[in-house]
């Protein structure tokens, strides 16, 4: 029912009906319109904020839930990353430096993402910095396990290249002589038994009877397998790696020219050929072309003791054959 408005007309003493125009009409119903809307507003953010429903609460409990979960993640992530830091310091300090090799280069650690903001996306979200703190730290973390898992392959192949580089070095004595009766002439100046002068002994003589057998000291090619004078029945092997080994004053090679043969294989046997004044085998070490003393190359043969028994039988008045 449509509203009527009076008016008091005092010179009249009477009320006298009003007609208001149509401005003032849709000013009353903007106004009121006006004040619905924004007691409607009050009312809804008192609401909302005051009382939740069950949605908004269960919608704050899964977002405390992930805020404790990334805040586990986080931690989680920084132990890792000190256990990953542990091994990159053994990597380098211990592993890398038994294989005499280089420690893995820092700065391949250490590299970025190339400047660009991988993040920008997770900026926007509630607790934006815990998100984007906790993402940039399982990057570095995937990052650093792949680069280490690269210099862990570089370790292994390392260590394949060393086992075979030991195998391959001059290791034991080129006959048997555990007790060491053996050891003759050493490495250094004597007097030569055949000229009587002043000469550079090359290598080492271990007396033996004819035909004891002589082995490899080391894994290697045969690049020599023959007479050669002055040496006799010669055999020298390739170890690779910068180091050679010859066998001279043979009485039989057992092997050819270009066979591979390993550590501990029996190449020939012990003799008297060349010059020589007694059955015996020269042995001699060298490493790039240089002969040094084959004495400090018996390591799978001798203990301490042993070798300082050896160093004072192999001193240069000891028996000389060659």
């Amino acid at each position: 029912m449509r509203k009527i408005y009076y008016q008091y007309d005092p010179q009249r003493r009477v009320y006298r009906r009003v007609f208001p125009t149509l401005g003032q009409r849709l000013a009353s119903w903007f106004w009121r319109l006006f004040l619905s809307v924004l007691l409607g507003g009050v009312f809804f953010i008192i609401y909302w904020f005051v009382v939740s429903t069950p949605q908004v609460e269960d919608l704050l409990v899964e977002n405390s839930r992930m805020q404790s979960q990334y805040r586990v993640l986080s931690r989680k992530v920084d132990d890792a990353l000190l256990v990953l830091h542990d091994i990159e310091e053994r990597d380098d300090n211990l592993y890398r430096v038994l294989l005499e090799a280089d420690p893995y280069p820092e700065a391949a650690r250490q590299d970025g993402f190339n400047g660009t903001n991988r993040y920008a996306e997770l900026t926007d979200m509630s607790n934006a910095e815990l998100v984007v703190n906790t993402s940039q730290k399982v990057d570095m973390l995937e990052k650093k396990l792949y680069m280490q898992t690269r210099s862990f392959d570089e370790v292994i192949e390392l260590s394949r290249e060393q086992e075979n580089k030991l195998a391959c070095i001059p290791a034991i004595q080129p006959v048997s002589n555990r007790d060491l009766k053996r050891t003759a002439s050493g490495y250094g100046y004597r007097s030569d038994p055949i000229y009587h002068v002043r000469t550079f002994h090359h290598g080492m003589d271990f007396a033996c009877d004819t035909g004891t057998p002589v082995y490899a000291t080391g894994n290697g090619k045969v690049t020599y397998a023959k007479w050669k004078s002055g040496f006799g029945n010669l055999i020298e092997i390739d170890h690779g790696y910068g180091y050679k080994t010859r066998y001279a004053h043979l009485s039989k090679i057992m092997v050819k020219e270009g066979q591979n043969v390993v550590r501990s294989e029996e190449i020939g046997r012990a003799g008297s050929t060349g010059k020589s004044t007694g059955p015996h085998v020269h042995y001699e070490v060298w490493i790039g072309n240089k002969d040094v003393n084959p004495i400090n190359y018996y390591f799978m043969d001798l203990d301490a003791d042993q070798y300082e028994e050896m160093i004072s039988l192999a001193e240069n008045h000891g028996r000389v054959f060659d």
